[in-house]
C-alpha cells in the first residue's frame, strides 16, 4: 500500500487498502463472469485521464480552474501510476484539464494495466486468458476477493440513494462512471432514473470532472458523424 493512501475497514472487519480511482472504476465495470462492461474505448481512456488528474488533485499536486490547470506541489507522489503524468505537467504550462484529459487518454492502456496487475497481484482479482487450441481469444478478471469490489459498489449506491453528503473520493468516482456509462450498466432503467438527478447534482461539484465529460461528449459526436459503432477495451 502507498504511504499517501489510507485504510478502510470493510463488512467483515477486515483492512483494506484504499485503492486508486483507476483501479476503483475497472472493479466497477466489472461483471460477474470476470468480464468488463462493453463501454466504448474512446470514453473509457478519457474517463481513467480523469481518474489520474482527480488523484494528483486529491494529493495536492495540481488544481484547476475554467482556464488552467496548474501545478502546486511537484514533489513525487511515489506512485508510478500518477508521478509520470506529474512530471508531463510540471514540464508543460498554460494548459486546461480539458488538454491534459485528451494528452492522457493517449497512455490510458498503460495506465490500466498497471491498475490491473496491481489488482491481481493484491489477490483481488484472479488473470485468466481464455483459449482454444493454443489460441489466445479473450482474457477474464474473476474476483477472488470480493470485498473490496463489494466496498466500492456499494459505497456508490449508498451516495446515489441517500441525501448524504457525499466524500470528496465519492464525488470523483461518481463523475468517472456517470461520464463513461458504467451506471448505464450497473443499474436497471428504473434505477437509473431515480438517480440521475442526484446523479447531475454531484457531477457539477468538480471542474475535472467537468472537463472529463466535455472531452468524451466531443468524441460521441465525432463518432456517431462517421458512423462508427463504439467497442468495448477487453
Amino acid at each position: 500500500m502507498f504511504a499517501s493512501q489510507q485504510r478502510l475497514v470493510g463488512q467483515s472487519g477486515k483492512v483494506l487498502a484504499m485503492l486508486r480511482f483507476v483501479e476503483e472504476i475497472l472493479l466497477l465495470m466489472l461483471r460477474d463472469d470476470g468480464k468488463f462492461n462493453n463501454i466504448p474505448q474512446p470514453a473509457i481512456d478519457r474517463a481513467v485521464a480523469g481518474a489520474v488528474l482527480m488523484e494528483l488533485a486529491m494529493e495536492n499536486r495540481i488544481d484547476t480552474d475554467l482556464e488552467q490547470l496548474m501545478v502546486v506541489d511537484s514533489t513525487p507522489v511515489g506512485d508510478s501510476m500518477l508521478d509520470t503524468t506529474l512530471a508531463q505537467i510540471v514540464s508543460t504550462e498554460d494548459k486546461n484539464a480539458r488538454h491534459w484529459v485528451e494528452e492522457i487518454s493517449r497512455q490510458a492502456s498503460d495506465i490500466r494495466e498497471e491498475a490491473l496487475n496491481r489488482l491481481v497481484e493484491r489477490g483481488i482479482l484472479e488473470r485468466q486468458d481464455d483459449r482454444f487450441l493454443w489460441v489466445f481469444r479473450s482474457r477474464r478478471y474473476p474476483v477472488i476477493d470480493g470485498e473490496s469490489e463489494r466496498e466500492v459498489k456499494l459505497r456508490i449506491m449508498g451516495v446515489l440513494f441517500s441525501n448524504e453528503i457525499p466524500s470528496p473520493r465519492d464525488v470523483v468516482i461518481i463523475c468517472l462512471a456517470h461520464s463513461c456509462g458504467i451506471f448505464r450498466e450497473m443499474l436497471s432503467k428504473r434505477e437509473l432514473d431515480q438517480a440521475t438527478d442526484r446523479i447531475e447534482q454531484v457531477r457539477k461539484l468538480d471542474l475535472i470532472g467537468q472537463a472529463m465529460n466535455q472531452s468524451i461528449h466531443d468524441v460521441e459526436v465525432w463518432l456517431a458523424n462517421v458512423a462508427v459503432q463504439g467497442r468495448g477495451f477487453f
